[in-house]
C-alpha cells in the first residue's frame, strides 16, 4: 500500500501567549491555507528565527499549540547555530535554543528548536492496513527518478484526527530527488 510523502519545510508553531508577544495582546493566527493533516494550517504570519550565526524566516503553523517549537532542518540549524535535535513533534524537553522575532515582539526561547524525526500519520483504519501500530519503526522505500531511496527510523504515528501521509524535512526530500507528488512503501 502506497501513500503520500510530503515535503515538510520549516515552520513555527507557538502559544497563545508567544503569538500575542509577537503580534501583539490578543492577536489571532489567519489561515493562508489548509495542511493535509486535519484541523492543521499554514498561516499568513511570518517570524524570524535568529541564531549566534544568522537568521531566518519562517512561517507559522496553527492552530497555537501548548508549547512553542521550531521544526528546521539540520542544514538549517547549522546554517544559523543552533542545535535541534532529532525529535517527535511536541519533544521539546532539552532541545535547541533560539530568539524569535515578530512584528510587536520578540521570544528568547530556551529550548523548542528541533529537527522531526520523519514520521508517518496514519489513522487506525490506515495502520491496519499497513500491518503496522502506533509507535512501530519502519523502513520507507521512495521511489524517484534517479535517487530512490529507502529512509530507516521512520516512526509511526497512530489517531483517527489523523489523515495518511509520510512527512520529511527538505534535507531528506532533498536527497531522495522529491519533485512533484511522491509515493512512498513501507519494505520494513
Amino acid at each position: 500500500m502506497n501513500f503520500v510523502v510530503e515535503t515538510s519545510a520549516r515552520h513555527v508553531h507557538v502559544t497563545q501567549e508567544d503569538l500575542e508577544t509577537l503580534f501583539g495582546k490578543g492577536y489571532e493566527l489567519t489561515k493562508k491555507k489548509d495542511l493535509s493533516q486535519p484541523g492543521q494550517f499554514a498561516c499568513n504570519e511570518k517570524v524570524t528565527i535568529v541564531g549566534p550565526k544568522k537568521e531566518m524566516a519562517a512561517s507559522i503553523l496553527g492552530p497555537v499549540r501548548p508549547e512553542t517549537q521550531i521544526e528546521l532542518s539540520l542544514t538549517d540549524a547549522r546554517s544559523i547555530g543552533v542545535t535541534a535535535p532529532i525529535r517527535e513533534s511536541g519533544d521539546v524537553a532539552g532541545s535547541g535554543a533560539c530568539k524569535l522575532v515578530g512584528p510587536a515582539g520578540e521570544v528568547e526561547l530556551k529550548e523548542g528548536v528541533i529537527a522531526a524525526k520523519r514520521h508517518i500519520h496514519a489513522t487506525p483504519e490506515d495502520a491496519e492496513k499497513l500491518g503496522v501500530k502506533d509507535k512501530d519503526v519502519v523502513s520507507v522505500k521512495i521511489d524517484t527518478d534517479g535517487r530512490s531511496l529507502v529512509f530507516g527510523d521512520v516512526i509511526v504515528r497512530v489517531s483517527p484526527k489523523y489523515a495518511l501521509a509520510m512527512h520529511i524535512d527538505t534535507d531528506e526530500s532533498n536527497a531522495a530527488g522529491c519533485a512533484g507528488t511522491v509515493y512512498g512503501e513501507i519494505v520494513k
